[in-house]
Order: C-alpha cells, then sequence, then structure tokens
C-alpha cells in the first residue's frame, strides 16, 4: 500500500515505518505533530522540530502540523494534517503508528483512519519490549535519550545511545521499579540519529543537558546537528 507514517523522531514511530517498508509498504508523507502542550497525551515533544531534518534524511516529504496540545482537541490537528496527506496523493490507503500498548493512542488513530475509510497499520502492537528494543539494535538503529522522567533514570540517562548495556540496564529498572523498557509510560523519550531508512546518519554538534533535582526528570535539548552522506563515513 501507499501509505502516511505517524511520525515523532523517536525510536518507536521510526522503527514502525521502517517495518512497514520491510513489508513492502511505499511511505509517502511522514505526518509530525509540533504540541504545545510538553504533557500531551498523544505526541512526544523533546526536539520534535528535528523531525523536519530526520524526514530530509530518509528523503520522504513530512507535513508538520502545529497544536496547543489540549486533550481530545490535539486529535483534530492530527486528522487535519492526515486529510491534507491524502488530499495532495490519493493513492494512500493505509496508515502506521508506533503504538506499544497505549490503547488510548491506537484508539484514536484508529478512529481517525476510520473515518478516512484507510486501515491502521500497528507492527509494534503488543510486542514484547525487550525484544523489540534488542531488534532496534540489530537492525542498525542509532537512539539516543533525550528525557527521563521517572524513578531510577537519572542525569547520566540523558545523551545515552540505547546499546545492549543499556538494554540490559532498563530491565533491571524494570524489575526494581516497575518501569516500561520502551518507555510507554513516558519514562523516557529518544531520538533517532541513524538507522536503515537514512541514506545520512545525524550527528549532534551541540546540546544541553537540563536537569531539575527536585523533581528528579530531566531533558537533552539538541540544539545543533548536522547530516552527513552514509557514503562519506
Amino acid at each position: 500500500m501507499d501509505i502516511i507514517a505517524l511520525f515523532s523522531g523517536g525510536k518507536d514511530s521510526t522503527y514502525a515505518s521502517y517495518l512497514a517498508k520491510k513489508q513492502g509498504h511505499n511511505i509517502k508523507y511522514l505526518v509530525s505533530i509540533i504540541s504545545e502542550n510538553p504533557d500531551s497525551y498523544m505526541f512526544h515533544t523533546p526536539n520534535i522540530l528535528l523531525a523536519e531534518k530526520q524526514a530530509e534524511a530518509m528523503n520522504i516529504p513530512i507535513i508538520l502540523k502545529s497544536t496547543k496540545g489540549e486533550k481530545e482537541k490535539e486529535l483534530l490537528d492530527l486528522e487535519s494534517a492526515i486529510g491534507l496527506a491524502i488530499k495532495r496523493n490519493h493513492s494512500i490507503s493505509g496508515i502506521v503508528c508506533g503504538a506499544v500498548a497505549s490503547e488510548y493512542q491506537r484508539s484514536r488513530v484508529a478512529a481517525i483512519a476510520g473515518k478516512f475509510s484507510i486501515a491502521l497499520l500497528s507492527p509494534l502492537w503488543h510486542k514484547d519490549p525487550e525484544k523489540l528494543l534488542t531488534d532496534m539494535i540489530t537492525a542498525g538503529f542509532k537512539i539516543i535519550i533525550t528525557s527521563v522522567s521517572a524513578q531510577g533514570l537519572d542525569k547520566s540517562w540523558l545523551g545515552r545511545i540505547i546499546d545492549k548495556r543499556a538494554v540490559k540496564d532498563l530491565v533491571i529498572l524494570n524489575k526494581e521499579y516497575g518501569i516500561h523498557i520502551l518507555a510507554e509510560g513516558g519514562e523516557y523519550e529518544t531520538f533517532v540519529l541513524d538507522c536503515p531508512l537514512f541514506n545520512k546518519r545525524i550527528e549532534i554538534e551541540k546540546a544541553e543537558k537540563h536537569w531539575d533535582d527536585k523533581l528528579g526528570c530531566g531533558r537533552l535539548e539538541i540544539k545543533k546537528i548536522r547530516t552527513v552522506r552514509k557514503a562519506d563515513t
């Protein structure tokens, strides 16, 4: 099918897009929602403006839509962006999302897909979190942690690359504190620097950590990046 990919720049939406392409689907547009609300129920917010650079690295057109991030009302902005993609390309017959365990998110995307009579693809849905994360690494994904907000995740996790050692540490923290290994509860957020979908890899040239000792949470603000053709590395 010709499809749209809901895209945040994080690991789950990127990996779902990767799996959809492996299944033979053609990604015609990425759709990214830029929320003014950092606590949005639906949308990833850390470094979301860099999604455009990731789209450039994939050579896929992207539709960016702003939202105030008000619960439920923000879905109208998502619907508008999806509608715009379909208007631009009438061959679109599906949409892929990276939901793993959030029924709230998946059911709302499914409802919008139903309005446009297109299929919903959820290749990560209810898959084993540890295996998914390991599979991402095996597939060549380079993923960096850009925010943390859960007990057991301290400042040292900001900017950490998710490798096999990090997966083991997340499994331990899951057992100790109950955090979701894939952060479906918002325990951490990520940014994809490289993956098989990318024609160029992304390098961070400047970033700043913001940490709140009182709340025990923080974020990595990526201030400057560059893209490098893989043939040049």
